[in-house]
């Protein structure tokens, strides 16, 4: 079968990657994440569009300097151009999936701690899943 057709809560809630790029398309990338309590993604600018869910955990996005209080059912969507982070405000770890819009990493990178993403200069080469 061609795409991406599973249980993405599910997959999201089990992971416990810092990272993990579930599916690459040529023109977005699926990925699932797992902020440890009190981590964050790291304040950054992508000249891509992207959204985020949260499907457990608490947390906060900052989005051009506004805080606000996220939680299990919150979207996020931060256009191109914006400052953005992710924190993870609660006690239990943060658990949420992304779609890039274009893709940003390479294909199956899995990046199972914050330190890990930053030590890997990768981005996305042009290859996808299928």
């Amino acid at each position: 079968m061609k795409g991406f057709v599973k249980d993405i809560e599910s997959l999201a809630i089990s992971n416990d990657a810092f990272r993990r790029v579930l599916y690459t398309a040529r023109h977005c990338q699926l990925v699932v994440m797992a902020l440890k309590p009190k981590e964050e993604i790291g304040a950054e600018v992508h000249q891509l569009d992207q959204f985020f869910r949260v499907e457990e955990g608490d947390g906060e996005a900052v989005l051009d300097g506004v805080r606000t209080a996220i939680h299990a059912g919150f979207a996020v969507i931060v256009p191109a151009g914006a400052k953005h982070n992710i924190v993870n405000t609660g006690s239990v770890p943060l658990k949420l999936y992304t779609l890039y819009a274009p893709p940003n990493h390479r294909d199956g990178v899995v990046h199972q701690t914050r330190r890990d993403a930053e030590a890997d200069n990768e981005h996305f080469d042009g290859k996808t899943t299928e």
